[in-house]
């Protein structure tokens, strides 16, 4: 079960609407954690052990780390200033003790299911080339869906009671529907508990609106994912797993339309999942906001998978550019070797364990990890050369040279793009390089229009539906991004307008969706990762 195959959208969604909107207000949470756990039994089977473990690890831990709080808060009433500092410091080892058991068992549970085989491969092979005596046997291993979002977020909330900024959550059942809810429990968004907890918990009634927004946004995602990204799918998969025979405009091609793939299927199903949650009153965070108008690979960032940069940057940028080293290296370096270099050690320092998380996040490949450390290297350039990019855009007087140079940065930012999602996609680091230098040394631009795009399993047709489907998503997103939002639009025109626009769409979807004869079902991307 997947969020846009028919059992989720008429049958599992439904049924839960159903109950929650008969159920009594305060039992609807619980409405919603057995249909969380249906649709996670669903997809996982047996596997759901590790979500029950999981949920139970971060309860009792949270309500330990809260109980050392309480404890430190009496112990220090009346006591003199000295004495409060000695006993507040003892109090913040023990807490992060405890915060350090609950870290290492939710990412020790997940690295291990992820990438024990992957490190085992690499010990075996060095030791190999270095002649020595170690093997480390392979196992079979069962990665349950969703494993690297809900540990996140799982972590995230831990952190947070450890900081004070929440308070911990005292009913285990609330806990499991924070951690579980089958909206978001595959693909995300990662969400703070401080983000969502209230409306899960409260049970609001259904209303018009909401269920109205919710199916529009619903709608919106089946359409960027069967009619675009499932399109797609077969040339990416051609070129991408049978890349020998190809030239550099398909490869050029491939890259491009996995980019595009990647989006429309990733923020489809964001799509579906907002609105899903919408019908209930939950809202959850966006993820995406318009990534391919972004001028820099930072900016773009910042729009790609938003919850995922959120966390990185909250849980570990922050925390490696306030530590003691680091404070340490500011008050020296602002002394010694000038503000400028001073603050790019310290960026550059922080965002090494960001990049190399955030490529290991994805999978055990290398692909991921040069994929992390491809915008490292790129974002820590954007730092450094930050005070000329400041001195050409204030020399740029005029609005034509201004949108002259946006446009150009934008272009650039989408060639970084396309070649790190080469590299993404590619099945290995050798194929990705294959795959990358082919693009000059095979460059035939006559495979634009001699048919050989037409080989690689779509047709003309297809095309044409791709890049329709695609100019629309577009212009959508450029509405947004000058501050244009659709939704609220449609719903201020009149009833038989309103419905125009609705049949419209999903009769778009029912004609032009890539689903039936020729076309083979394609699982959510994201949710592999």
């Amino acid at each position: 079960m997947a969020y846009h195959t028919p059992i989720y959208l008429f049958v599992l969604l439904p049924l839960a609407v159903l109950c929650y909107g008969i159920c009594p207000q305060k039992h609807r949470y619980k409405v919603l954690l057995l249909f969380s756990y249906l649709f996670f039994y669903s997809i996982s089977r047996k596997l759901l052990v590790y979500l029950l473990a999981a949920t139970v690890c971060i309860h009792y831990i949270g309500l330990w780390l809260e109980a050392l709080q309480l404890e430190c808060k009496s112990a220090i009433q009346g006591m003199e200033r000295v004495t409060k500092k000695e006993i507040k410091d003892r109090y913040l080892k023990r807490q992060r003790a405890v915060l350090m058991v609950g870290v290492v068992l939710l990412i020790g549970c997940l690295g291990y299911l992820k990438y024990f085989n992957f490190f085992a491969a690499v010990i075996n092979q060095q030791a190999a080339e270095r002649g020595i005596g170690i093997f480390i046997q392979g196992r079979h291993l069962l990665v349950p869906l969703g494993i690297s979002f809900y540990s996140l977020q799982a972590v995230g909330y831990l952190i947070d009671v450890y900081r004070g900024t929440i308070s911990a959550e005292k009913n285990l059942g609330k806990m499991a529907l924070f951690l579980g809810f089958f909206p978001q429990i595959m693909e995300g968004p990662i969400c703070r508990y401080s983000q969502t907890a209230e409306s899960l918990f409260a049970g609001n009634p259904i209303t018009g609106s909401n269920l109205s927004y919710g199916l529009q946004r619903m709608i919106w995602g089946l359409f960027k994912k069967l009619v675009i990204a499932d399109r797609l799918n077969i040339l990416v998969k051609n070129v991408f797993d049978n890349h020998g025979p190809y030239g550099g405009v398909v490869v050029v091609v491939a890259a491009i339309g996995y980019t595009v793939q990647l989006y429309m299927e990733f923020s489809g199903a964001m799509d579906i999942v907002i609105g899903s949650g919408q019908i209930f009153g939950v809202r959850l965070p966006e993820n995406f906001r318009q990534p391919f108008f972004a001028k820099n690979a930072s900016d773009f960032w910042r729009r790609w998978h938003i919850s995922l940069g959120a966390w990185f940057r909250d849980y570990i940028f922050y925390p490696v550019s306030m530590s003691k080293g680091m404070k340490k290296w500011n008050k020296y370096g602002r002394a010694h070797v000038g503000e400028y270099l001073t603050k790019i050690v310290l960026t550059v320092t922080a965002l090494f364990p960001v990049w190399f998380c955030n490529g290991l996040w994805h999978g055990a490949n290398w692909t991921f990890l040069f994929y992390g450390m491809y915008y490292f290297v790129l974002i820590s350039l954007e730092n450094i050369l930050e005070p000329v990019t400041e001195a050409i855009t204030k020399r740029l007087n005029k609005g034509w040279q201004r949108k002259t140079y946006h446009g150009i940065q934008v272009i650039k930012t989408l060639v970084i793009i396309f070649v790190g999602e080469l590299f993404f996609r590619a099945n290995s680091m050798e194929i990705g390089k294959s795959l990358f230098v082919s693009i000059f040394q095979k460059f035939q631009l006559a495979e634009l229009w001699d048919g050989t795009l037409l080989t690689l399993g779509m047709d003309g047709w297809d095309f044409v539906v791709v890049i329709v489907g695609l100019l629309l998503v577009l212009f959508v997103d450029g509405m947004k991004e000058k501050g244009m939002a659709i939704r609220p639009w449609i719903g201020r025109q009149r009833l038989p307008i309103r419905w125009c626009i609705y049949y419209a769409a999903l009769f778009a979807i029912i004609i032009f969706g890539a689903y039936g004869v020729g076309y083979a079902p394609v699982d959510l991307i994201y949710a592999g990762f």
